[in-house]
């Protein structure tokens, strides 16, 4: 950034200095009066100011937009400049967040010095609170699956530009973790991340929680959005915003600018939106709960994050990542998973998603009673090993039926199990279940189970019920 607004009522000063900088490799902007700096800096901020204090025909005078300027954009560095200095003057606008006071007539050398350093010192201020804001969420997508090569496919599209994306998936499926995907390979990258819970949020509370607020007892405080200006903010189960906020969050979207709660001046934000929702958006508008001009903005870019078993082939390498993650961040101790325990864990039902699995696995870890191979009997609902180990427990159903009968349906469970489990697979299921695969494509046919595309993947299912979901 090497943009600079030179703000002088005198046209033969501005125009002087901005030929010196231009010459010097800045870009630069001009404004003679108050009006027309405040128009720039709406524009667009710039990377410093040269800022006069005296300015005629002016609403405002240099300490009046170095205090509005140092409240709406704090990161911009202003050196002051005056033909009428004394040392209250430049006391008063070091106090209001001057980087410098330059008298007239000034030193040119002296000048491009004191950019220099303004423009350094903004720089490194500004990869400081950069590193600041990072924290230790993982943005890593785990897995190899299709469904997750597809979702990866899906993200990095949208990466590189400002576009709003809209993040549907069951819950715990990792939409925070595919919004911070996206941030961290955009160009935002370098700017912040912020997360706003809709859900956590008290209703009354929203509007300062977002759009923050000023009183005279303590003056500014800065909202999410604002604290998200330059990067991306996450709304997380936007469906439970309510209806209030969401009209004049359909305006910050149009405008890009809104207004403290308590506040008189509009702020100016640039911000890139990602939403995510658990529900049915469409039957929200339907039931009044959700605006459709907002639904329409928020979703240009329609995501779907797919659930844990659609991707049950990435189950152990997630296992085991968080695995390494609780033995860094907590200590607690770094085991190996049996296979045994893989294999238990690919056909378990997951419905809290990646979050309920990262829960079960620090839960194993803190209450396993040493470092070996985690084994498949600690995992929940599987209790310890009994005398009769070795034997299969029916299911009242399963022991009514007759033997042909019973072994059909357990032979449809099974290789529907084992099918999902490898993400379709065949090959991989013939070889663990000892088949031939033309063998067992004859007997997936003859049990009525078929293959279909979801989300990337391939996932086994009964005919029938394919047809059901068509109907």
């Amino acid at each position: 950034m090497n943009d600079i607004l030179i703000v002088d009522d005198e046209r033969d000063i501005r125009e002087l200095i901005s030929d010196i900088l231009k010459d010097e490799g800045f870009s630069t902007r001009l404004a003679g009066n108050s009006d027309e700096c405040m128009a720039e800096i709406n524009a667009a901020p710039p990377a410093l100011m040269i800022l006069d204090i005296w300015l005629k025909d002016s609403r405002m005078d240099g300490i009046d937009i170095l205090k509005t300027v140092k409240r709406d954009n704090p990161d911009v560095p202003i050196i002051i400049i005056s033909g009428h200095g004394n040392i209250e003057i430049a006391v008063a606008a070091i106090k209001q967040g001057a980087y410098d006071f330059i008298e007239k007539p000034f030193n040119i050398d002296q000048l491009t010095v004191v950019i220099t350093r303004a423009m350094e010192t903004s720089r490194l201020r500004r990869e400081n609170t950069s590193l600041r804001r990072r924290d230790s969420t993982s943005t890593e997508m785990i897995g190899g699956s299709p469904a997750l090569r597809t979702l990866r496919a899906n993200l990095d599209k949208v990466t590189k530009s400002n576009g709003r994306v809209m993040l549907t998936g069951q819950p715990g499926s990792g939409k925070e973790i595919a919004a911070r995907y996206i941030h961290q390979h955009s160009n935002r990258a370098g700017g912040p991340f912020v997360s706003v819970a809709s859900a956590a949020i008290e209703p009354e509370r929203m509007e300062e929680v977002l759009f923050g607020r000023e009183t005279a007892e303590r003056g500014v405080e800065k909202g999410l959005l604002e604290q998200a200006h330059g990067g991306i903010v996450f709304f997380d189960e936007v469906a439970d915003m309510p209806l209030g906020t969401q009209s004049k969050i359909l305006r910050v979207l149009t405008e890009q600018q809104f207004m403290r709660v308590g506040g008189a001046d509009k702020v100016r934000v640039d911000l890139r939106v990602i939403s995510a929702t658990t529900r049915n958006l469409t039957a929200e508008i339907t039931a009044g709960r959700f605006r459709q001009e907002l639904y329409d903005r928020l979703n240009v870019v329609p995501i779907a994050v797919p659930p844990l078993e659609e991707r049950r082939e990435d189950i152990p390498e997630l296992a085991r990542h968080f695995i390494e993650q609780f033995n860094k961040t907590q200590g607690l101790p770094l085991r190996a998973l049996s296979e045994e325990a893989e294999a238990m864990m690919q056909t378990m039902p997951w419905p809290g998603n990646i979050r309920q699995l990262r829960n079960v696995i620090e839960r194993m870890l803190i209450l396993g009673d040493g470092s070996g191979a985690i084994e498949a009997r600690e995992l929940p609902g599987q209790g310890e090993a009994t005398p009769d180990e070795g034997r299969v427990v029916l299911s009242g159903a399963l022991a009514t039926l007759p033997l042909r009968e019973a072994r059909e349906l357990f032979e449809r469970e099974y290789l529907l199990t084992q099918i999902n489990r490898f993400g379709g697979n065949i090959s991989r299921t013939a070889s663990f279940v000892g088949m031939e695969r033309s063998a067992l494509h004859r007997k997936l046919k003859s049990l009525g189970v078929v293959t279909t595309a979801k989300s990337g993947a391939r996932v086994a299912h009964i005919e029938d019920e394919e047809l059901e979901d068509e109907l």
